[in-house]
């Protein structure tokens, strides 16, 4: 049997007391296979912290999802995998803050990484940072047919439609070396946007019966190459959750997807489970973790001036939100492109008091639309800044500071093309 960890290793979902760590193996015969695991203190193994098995099941696509508990809080652990004589990558992980700390927690976001459009060189500069988190926000896949004038090319061209289809693509793009590298530097928790299931989908789609079998498939499929915490049952994936760092900062992330239609973005639930924990947390940050653009963000020229599938097209929902959290910062992506916003009460009244910070997460290798920046950075006054770099969001959140860099991709390397602080109501830009 070849080497089973072609794709690699991932923790995710940290607590306090404990991390999923992940793997999938591959080439392997259709019967359950054992898979032995190791936590570490140290990256050489010599202080084995937690060891055991699991069985990676041919029904889960011989995925493995090791819930460990019973850690120490901020924590550094290292983790690998066996089966049979092969073993896996090293992969570092951390625990979350204890719940009284008011240490400094170092996080990352990346998103929409289309495999054919190019190389995942941002989340190789993203893995050397070694952050305490990452977060992902979305369009971690693409299901579409392969695009035209590929960089790369997909195994399977078509578009996915089927379970064989979506693990074929997770696949291929796991088949990348910095896709790995990023997953094995640090724990993930990831939030997924449209194109995981199909581009521009509301919920449960036209609510055919093939709709509901490609979403499910889709959700499976998700669950089976991500380190998450919980399985999907019946066609459906709980994926709003929080993830708290101490005193310091309470990351939500949101589900824009699974409970959408034309009334709603996110769905009664979610929405009572988002304002009664804004209204609430006695945590220092607020932090929306959620793909789409969250600031009003009207575009001069041909209508639609708003794109109605992001927020602007529920417009109360987000005054909602907004009114409940008493000082916000939204950490977003889906636009291919580096933005920042002050986020306003009411956006078509210059003197509305802000209401918070948006920092809008570029692409890792997506294509970017062609954006007419001066004309949207003028009718915009709220936006504050724009950059057309491929890149990622490196960030720190402290007792006393929140800092957002916004990661650029040079031919030389990454720089930080721009940097902000927020006092939790609006930005205010860092010389860099």
């Amino acid at each position: 049997m070849a080497n089973p960890f072609t794709l690699g290793v991932a923790s995710g979902e940290p607590l306090p007391d404990g991390v999923i760590l992940w793997t999938r193996l591959t080439g392997v015969p259709g019967r359950a296979v054992e898979v032995g695991w190791q936590l570490a203190a140290d990256e050489r193994f010599t202080k084995i912290v937690q060891q055991g098995t699991a069985r990676a099941l041919p029904a889960w696509a011989h995925s493995v999802h090791v819930r460990v508990a019973a850690l120490r809080p901020g924590t550094e652990y290292f983790y690998r995998f066996r089966a049979g004589t092969d073993l896996s990558a090293v992969g570092r992980t951390k625990t979350a803050a204890d719940p009284a700390s008011s240490d400094l927690v170092r996080f990352a976001v990346a998103n929409c990484q289309r495999y054919e459009h190019g190389r995942y060189t941002a989340l190789r500069h993203l893995a050397d940072e070694r952050p305490d988190v990452v977060f992902h926000v979305g369009d971690y896949i693409y299901e579409s047919p392969q695009a035209a004038d590929p960089v790369r090319r997909l195994d399977r061209p078509g578009a996915a439609v089927t379970l064989a289809d979506y693990r074929a693509r997770y696949a291929r793009y796991k088949s990348d070396p910095d896709l790995r590298a990023a997953h094995a530097a640090a724990p993930w928790v990831a939030t997924w946007d449209d194109h995981e299931v199909l581009d521009n989908y509301r919920g449960r789609g036209d609510g055919s019966a093939a709709f509901l079998r490609r979403r499910a498939a889709a959700y499976q499929a998700y669950y089976e190459h991500l380190p998450l915490r919980v399985r999907p049952e019946a066609g459906a994936l709980q994926m709003y959750r929080r993830r708290t760092y101490g005193r310091v900062a309470d990351f939500m992330l949101l589900d824009v997807r699974q409970y959408r239609d034309a009334a709603t973005m996110l769905g009664a639930a979610q929405e009572q489970w988002l304002v009664s924990r804004l209204t609430s947390t006695p945590v220092r940050w607020k932090v929306l973790v959620q793909p789409l653009f969250f600031a009003r963000r009207f575009v001069p020229g041909p209508a639609p001036n708003l794109r109605l599938d992001s927020w602007d097209g529920h417009p109360a929902e987000r005054a909602r939100i907004l009114a409940a959290a008493g000082g916000l910062v939204v950490l977003s992506g889906d636009v291919h492109n580096h933005w920042a916003c002050d986020l306003k009460a009411d956006f078509l009244d210059p003197s509305s008091p802000p209401a918070g910070a948006e920092f809008v997460c570029s692409a890792v290798s997506s294509r970017p639309p062609e954006t007419d920046a001066e004309a949207v950075l003028a009718a915009n006054p709220h936006i504050r800044h724009f950059d057309g770099h491929r890149g990622y969001l490196s960030g720190t959140a402290g007792a006393t500071g929140f800092r957002v860099s916004h990661k650029g991709l040079e031919a030389s390397g990454v720089r930080t093309v721009a940097e902000f602080i927020t006092d939790g109501l609006r930005i205010i830009r860092v010389d860099v």
